[in-house]
C-alpha cells in the first residue's frame, strides 16, 4: 500500500506503479468505469463518474513514477487562498474584486470569495488564453 507522508502525498512502489497501469488499460474507453466492494463479497458499487474520474487522474500519475498530492478546497476562501488559485497576486485579486470581475464578501473585515466563484473564473481565464493562443496559432499559419 503506498505511504501517506504527513503532507498526504502518495509515494507509491515501483510494484504499484505497474498496478496504477495495470488498472488504467482495463479502464480505457468509455464503457470503463471504477467499483468499490469488500473483501470476499462478489457485489460492487460503481462510484460517481467525477470521483472516477479523479481517482483515473491519480492512478494515471502513479502509473508514470510520479507523487499525488491530494487536498480539500473549502467552500469559502481567503483572498491570499483564491490568489494563489488563480495564480495572481493578492493585489491583483483585490483589485479585480473591486472591478466587479469577481465576486466576494465580507465576513467581518475579511474579504470571502466563494470557491465555485474562483474556480469559474479561473477556467474564464483559461479559455481566453486558449482563444489567444489558437489566434496566435493560426496568425503563424497564415504567413508560412
Amino acid at each position: 500500500m503506498p505511504t501517506l507522508t504527513r503532507n498526504q502525498n502518495v509515494l507509491a512502489t515501483d510494484r504499484e506503479v505497474a498496478l496504477a497501469g495495470d488498472v488504467l488499460t482495463t479502464l480505457t474507453g468509455e464503457e470503463g468505469y471504477l467499483a468499490v466492494g469488500r473483501s470476499g463479497d462478489h457485489a460492487t458499487t460503481p462510484l460517481p463518474s467525477e470521483v472516477g474520474r479523479i481517482l483515473q487522474h491519480v492512478l494515471e500519475a502513479l502509473s508514470r513514477g510520479q507523487s499525488v498530492t491530494v487536498a480539500s478546497v473549502p467552500s469559502e476562501l481567503t483572498t491570499t487562498t483564491a490568489a494563489g488559485i488563480l495564480g495572481v497576486a493578492r493585489p491583483t485579486l483585490m483589485k479585480m474584486i473591486a472591478d466587479g470581475e469577481l465576486a466576494a464578501h465580507k465576513v467581518g473585515s475579511h474579504t470571502r470569495l466563494k470557491r465555485d466563484d474562483v474556480y469559474a473564473a479561473l477556467r474564464t481565464r483559461r479559455d481566453r488564453e486558449r482563444a489567444a493562443l489558437r489566434d496566435l496559432l493560426e496568425l503563424e499559419g497564415d504567413e508560412l
